[in-house]
């Protein structure tokens, strides 16, 4: 009897070696799969060159398969494009989330289908289960390494032919097997941030494809206290690099990105972590997934992430017109960021979520606000 094959996607990293390495413990017939996303590999952006050595060491080590494919035309088609298409739009998109949906379970998976596999696999910190004849996709055990957040907008046909084998087991002893096992990698880094910045500035690396558009930054008030850049250059409640200098007011208390004014060019800047423009009670999100196949009852108690290690968020869930919903938070959460996502959870189950459009907030200046956020 053949056993059955699975095509574990591969980085170079710890997580996705000892992926490899469990499965084959396992009996399947492992064959490791490459994915080169970004082409200029020039050195200042992703490091395939040395994770590509990595990942043929350690399939060496363990006695496995592997070859390389490239993906990076579909990436770019993909991924990047709506990546500067939303930051031109004045938003905060998380290319990670996109990526997960577009290359690693639907670029990927065609691409391990073709190869006679029967599932794929990740180093994803994520469980799958099967209940009543749908997959539900739940969180890690390990709560501090937990990926669901990045993986809702899978669907059931992409779940079911996926393994999460770290689900279950701490980062720490992830760790502990990749040494006692003697895998290269070992002690490598955990990557970071996103790919093909790498270690420049995320500010230089935009400015290479949207160009600056300098414009008024304003106080809520209408006070001009300085210039930013171009909106694109700014995310709702950063902190750093608004270019302000020093309190205006003598108050000490620091600057954040509170909003922006497409059609005037306008950033708005407050003082105080917890100013009322920085704080929401609700949220409007559309571009809708649902992994567990169906949206949510109307008026469900659920939990929500606003971004990636945000803590949940107690909330309800209000369907609107179809392709969106809106959620009421019972406590109000700091700098909803539209272009990020949010992911709706029942205890540990993802149930799914969509991309945050507007966040209404408790200030007298709430509708103007709507419109320029």
């Amino acid at each position: 009897m053949s056993k059955q094959r699975v095509v574990v996607g591969m980085s170079g990293g710890v997580d996705s070696s000892v992926t490899a390495w469990l499965l084959k413990e396992q009996g399947y017939d492992v064959v490791g799969l490459f994915m080169k996303n970004w082409e200029d590999d020039d050195g200042e952006y992703c490091s395939t060159r040395q994770d590509w050595i990595d990942v043929v060491s350690v399939a060496d080590l363990i006695g496995i398969d592997v070859e390389a494919v490239n993906f990076a035309a579909e990436y770019k088609d993909r991924v990047f494009a709506e990546f500067l298409r939303e930051y031109s739009a004045g938003r905060t998109p998380n290319p990670d989330v996109l990526c997960n949906a577009e290359i690693k379970f639907k670029a990927f998976l065609d691409h391990a289908m073709s190869l006679g596999a029967g599932t794929i696999a990740t180093g994803h910190y994520a469980r799958m289960r099967e209940r009543d004849g749908l997959f539900q996709l739940l969180k890690a055990t390990d709560s501090t390494k937990d990926q669901s957040y990045f993986l809702h907008r899978l669907n059931q046909k992409q779940l079911s032919k996926t393994l999460f084998p770290l689900g279950e087991i701490p980062k720490t002893k992830v760790r502990e097997i990749a040494e006692q096992i003697g895998l290269p990698n070992a002690k490598k880094k955990d990557s970071t941030g996103i790919c093909f910045i790498g270690e420049q500035s995320f500010r230089d690396f935009l400015n290479r494809y949207l160009p600056t558009k300098p414009g008024p930054m304003k106080t809520p008030d209408g006070k001009t206290i300085g210039e930013h850049i171009g909106l694109a250059f700014y995310t709702f409640g950063q902190r750093k690099g608004i270019g302000i200098g020093g309190a205006k007011d003598g108050s000490g208390e620091p600057w954040f990105v509170a909003g922006k004014d497409m059609a005037n060019n306008t950033l708005y800047v407050v003082q105080g972590h917890d100013h009322p423009w920085l704080l929401s009670h609700t949220l409007v999100a559309g571009n809708t997934s649902w992994v567990a196949g169906f949206a949510p009852d109307e008026g469900l108690a659920c939990a929500t992430k606003t971004r990636y290690r945000q803590q949940d968020a107690a909330c309800r869930f209000a369907g609107a017109d179809e392709g969106r919903f809106e959620l009421r938070f019972d406590d109000a959460q700091w700098a909803v960021t539209p272009g990020q996502s949010a992911v709706l959870y029942q205890g540990d189950v993802c149930l799914g979520g969509g991309i945050i459009e507007r966040a209404a907030v408790q200030a007298t200046h709430e509708e103007a606000m709507l419109a320029v956020r």
